[in-house]
């Protein structure tokens, strides 16, 4: 799976719906801000902490959109890999198989990021 593009796609269908059903994405979009803006938490944390809920509970397009915002918000390959640690902690083998695909996107947008610097 090629995950630069399948978070490419997410934001297009994000963009349909949005259009289809506007104050719905309008609100996520509000909540989306509120939750993962700075606070107490910073922005880097939130996203690790939402891959690792992504993992656990077996979101494929949720694993590649916050492996590429946990990139862009500053966070190492070692803190994802941790995040991951602690997604496999709580969720068990099934988790497990979704860090494979967590890595795989993590070694995708790594290298989009090496070649052209564009999130």
């Amino acid at each position: 799976m090629n995950y630069p593009e399948k978070y490419k796609k997410i934001l297009e269908c994000m963009g349909t719906y949005g259009k289809a059903s506007p104050d719905v994405m309008k609100s996520f979009q509000g909540l989306h801000h509120a939750a993962g803006s700075d606070g107490v938490l910073d922005t880097k944390t939130k996203e690790l902490i939402a891959l690792s809920i992504a993992v656990v509970v077996r979101c494929g397009g949720c694993i590649a959109f916050h492996v590429h915002d946990a990139i862009k918000a500053g966070a190492t390959r070692e803190e994802i890999i941790e995040a991951l640690d602690v997604a496999v902690l709580m969720g068990g083998g099934p988790a497990l198989m979704y860090v494979m695909e967590a890595i795989e996107a993590l070694d995708q947008f790594e290298v989009t990021l090496a070649s052209n610097g564009n999130f």
